[in-house]
């Protein structure tokens, strides 16, 4: 029998309808009945939310859940614990696993595993190519009727241009966003943190600015030729920024998105020698930084995402220059968007939550990012205000590799609703 949730009282953020007001939201089983004085005030659970922010449910649209191949790492239940915890109600996970989920049975795989398993909705992403190796096309249309939602060879970019074209013809078919890693292996070769400055004074190889720049260029006059929706991972340099607002500027279908390490996090982080801070890509300049929160700021940066990237502590426990690259966000994202967006009053409310939320499932193509009656019932209720320490040996997640392990932080995703059902309470 289905339940009926009255969220009374909160402040509803909803940017599809442009809704920012203290009132009530109604659900009614795992749809949205009604927001305000079209709510009723009586239900079987009343959730009290004042001092609350009571938002679309927060998706993340570039995780990485490591399962099939590197349960060791995360599963598909772990992650998605950890993401229902950092108030995310859907994630789109990455096709780096093993094997690679370039066919259509690796995205039932993936589908039937959250069902089974999951604690919020998964969405697929298909490998663009045959083992994410740059060479053969990947069985694009069988994983579209799958249920995959985008494509990339995340963890590698296409570098052949031949290759990267007819990629974006076939996704754009399909009307699919045509994600990229974007980094010229040829000019990034073995570097392990940015080229610069800090690099040469530490001794490890360095990977430039240009390895991002040179293929975020190149696949803009490819997008333009294709016609397709071309979306830039983890964007992380000055020149990839402004290469992307001349795209749109220009009429291409150009987006992009950021983590918060490259909104917090400069190369200098490297000096210690910590390989919780390697990641790629790496982390930048003073300037680089400067220019990914300008571009959050006037709309060249379209999402805000993590890029959860878990990895075992025998993993992260080695020289800098062995170790894997990549670290885990679901848990911390939100707090940590707040710090570097919402404290120094970067962008308000309405645009953090259609960053995190509404622009994402536009994106996509999936429900979600939207509180209109009718729609799923994905909430999430944040504690804007709760002042706490973040603490890695607390985290849902199987690991542990965050950078941010003791940072002092401000809000929280308190409760987390998915379908209807409360997935996560904070405390409980």
């Amino acid at each position: 029998m289905s339940q009926s949730i009255l969220i009374r009282g909160g402040r509803v953020i909803d940017p599809s309808q442009q809704i920012d007001e203290v009132t009530d939201l109604l659900l009614a089983g795992a749809r949205v009945d009604a927001i305000g004085k079209n709510a009723r005030r009586s239900a079987d659970c009343v959730i009290d939310a004042h001092d609350r922010i009571v938002a679309p449910g927060l998706i993340d649209m570039h995780v990485h859940l490591r399962e099939p191949g590197h349960e060791g790492k995360e599963t598909i239940e772990t992650g998605t614990a950890a993401a229902v915890a950092g108030g995310f109600t859907a994630v789109a996970c990455m096709p780096n696993t093993s094997p690679a989920l370039d066919n259509d049975s690796q995205v039932e795989f993936v589908l039937r595993t959250a069902a089974r398993n999951g604690h919020c909705r998964v969405y697929p992403i298909g490998a663009l190519t045959k083992g994410r190796q740059g060479k053969e096309l990947a069985e694009i249309g069988l994983m579209v009727r799958a249920g995959a939602v985008a494509f990339s060879d995340d963890g590698d970019g296409v570098m052949d241009a031949g290759v990267c074209l007819r990629a974006m013809q076939y996704v754009g078919m399909f009307d699919r966003l045509f994600i990229q890693h974007c980094e010229d292996k040829s000019i990034a070769g073995k570097g392990c943190m940015h080229a610069g400055v800090v690099s040469t004074r530490l001794g490890l190889p360095g990977i430039p600015a240009l390895a991002e720049e040179i293929m975020v260029q190149r696949d803009i006059l490819l997008a333009r030729g294709a016609g397709a929706r071309y979306h830039v991972a983890h964007i992380s340099t000055r020149g990839a920024i402004e290469m992307i607002r001349a795209a749109k500027q220009a009429g291409v279908r150009a987006t992009s998105e950021v983590c918060p390490h490259h909104l917090l996090l400069t190369d200098e982080a490297c000096e210690t020698y910590d390989t919780n801070f390697k990641m790629n890509p790496p982390l930048r300049t003073r300037d680089d930084v400067a220019a990914c929160i300008e571009g959050v700021r006037d709309g060249a940066i379209d999402c805000l995402v993590t890029d959860h990237a878990p990895h075992g502590a025998q993993d992260k426990e080695h020289e800098f220059q062995d170790a894997p690259m990549g670290i885990i966000g679901l848990e911390t994202a939100l707090p940590l968007f707040i710090k570097a967006l919402i404290e120094p009053r970067v962008i308000d409310w309405l645009r953090l939550i259609d960053a995190m939320s509404t622009r994402p499932a536009a994106l996509l193509g999936v429900n979600g990012g939207t509180l209109k009656p009718g729609t799923p019932a994905d909430v999430t209720i944040i504690n804007p205000a709760i002042d706490w320490a973040i603490d890695a040996g607390e985290m849902r997640s199987r690991s542990r590799n965050t950078p941010f392990d003791g940072w002092k932080v401000r809000g929280r995703a308190e409760t987390t609703i998915v379908d209807g059902v409360v997935r996560y309470n904070a405390g409980r």
